[in-house]
């Protein structure tokens, strides 16, 4: 953590005392479980013995020890799994499920990615486990949901980027060079289920304070990517007309795009038209914000582009650090377009603390990215790294179920844990 910012004192987070039964895997649960775990809840990931969690295995890159030898844990698996505790369970062993069913009866919430249907067959469906805890939030996510003619299909981001429309609005024109769709760079769809996943668990404790009472959570990736497409949404249900793709300008205000400069690109965010008036002065053409076609917004968007070809005539004659430091003097929202190396780099970043370094039990340390939320009386505390497979397994059911080490070494024995 940068050195400017203290580090949070080790008090109880926001959900302290609130256990969370995480049986689910890659990153849409998992990144939910894991801002449970930074706001304070117990949070135990249940893994399959020997393999774990799908994304253990989705390197490179690997974390290295302390020597800087490469070590198994990926970096992938390190984005989504801090604060946890890891448990080894075969479910494929009626005893295996009988002790998740024992773990679950001791949890709030439980968060679970299996097909529809799939967990039943291990007696670990929300009906069978309500039935012994009325109380238990259970939150499934799928790629389609619970019900509809495609509930029994698989469904990974990239699919849902596709099938949601989010690639029919992203990328360059049809027809242009680099036209066609793209995805976003990261799996979006698949962070925005994680958090609408925790937004659904907080409201169900929230109820259940008022009514003793749990209930079965079902969010699909299909219909967050579709809530998420905002405006975009609601542009082609009051218009009737589907968005195109526009590279990286926006459908209803203009200028706010990428702008050529003399040594690379800059993004110029222009929101109203006084801002369009300094912006015009600081690029030497006053002129422009009176000029009857571009002098409001409407007239920007229907004159765009006449008006994007002679602003990019303009910054190209100087360099992006120039622009950035000219548009910010004059009030007008400019900035670089950083690589990842530059974005940990930047001194607000640094000062907001973006980058925490934890010791990991196979050595070294573990690079992660800070929660973004900032709590004043229970802040997020980075407890623990990520764990390696199985860490916590008798930790957790002496905690959970006061096992003794009998009881969980005979499990071993047995390779149920």
């Amino acid at each position: 953590m940068d050195a400017s910012i203290p580090a949070p004192a080790m008090q109880p987070g926001a959900l302290a005392g609130l256990r969370v039964l995480d049986l689910s895997r890659v990153l849409a649960g998992p990144w939910s479980g894991q801002l449970l775990a930074d706001l304070g809840a117990d949070v135990v990931k249940v893994e399959r013995p020997g393999a774990g969690d799908d994304t253990r295995a989705w390197g490179p890159p690997w974390l290295p020890d302390e020597s800087g030898a490469t070590t198994s844990e990926s970096a992938y698996f390190l984005s989504a799994n801090r604060n946890k505790r890891s448990v080894t369970v075969d479910l494929g062993q009626p005893e295996g499920q009988r002790l998740v069913a024992r773990l679950a009866a001791q949890a709030d919430v439980l968060i679970e990615n299996f097909k529809v249907g799939g967990l039943a067959q291990y007696g670990l469906d929300y009906e069978t486990l309500k039935a012994a805890n009325p109380r238990l939030i259970y939150c499934s996510i799928t790629g389609f949901g619970q019900t509809g003619p495609y509930s029994s299909r698989p469904g990974y981001d990239f699919l849902m980027q596709g099938m949601g429309g989010l690639m029919s609005i992203t990328g360059r024109p049809d027809g242009t060079e680099g036209g066609g769709p793209l995805k976003v760079g990261v799996a979006l769809t698949d962070v925005l289920t994680g958090l609408y996943a925790t937004v659904a668990i907080l409201a169900a404790l929230a109820r259940r304070e008022r009514s003793g009472q749990g209930q079965h959570i079902d969010l699909a990736l299909l219909d967050v990517q579709i809530a998420s497409l905002a405006n975009q949404a609601a542009s082609y249900l009051v218009s009737g007309r589907p968005p195109q793709r526009m590279g990286n300008a926006h459908p209803s205000i203009v200028p706010y795009q990428d702008f050529p400069t003399a040594d690379g690109h800059m993004i110029v965010t222009v929101g109203n038209d006084g801002q369009f008036a300094r912006f015009c002065a600081t690029l030497g053409h006053a002129e422009w914000a009176s000029d009857e076609r571009f002098a409001t917004n409407p007239q920007r968007v229907a004159n765009r582009d006449l008006l994007v070809g002679m602003i990019r005539s303009a910054t190209v004659t100087r360099t992006t650090d120039e622009w950035v430091t000219a548009m910010e003097e004059a009030g007008v929202p400019c900035g670089p377009i950083n690589t990842l190396d530059k974005v940990f780099d930047h001194p607000q970043v640094r000062a907001r603390g973006m980058r925490v370094d934890m010791e990991h039990s196979l050595g070294g340390t573990a690079p992660l990215v800070a929660n973004p939320i900032r709590l004043s009386e229970s802040p997020v505390a980075y407890r623990n790294a990520p764990p390696t497979l199985g860490q916590h397994t008798s930790q957790v059911l002496e905690d959970w179920l006061a096992m003794s080490d009998a009881d969980v070494a005979s499990l071993r024995q047995r390779s149920v844990v």
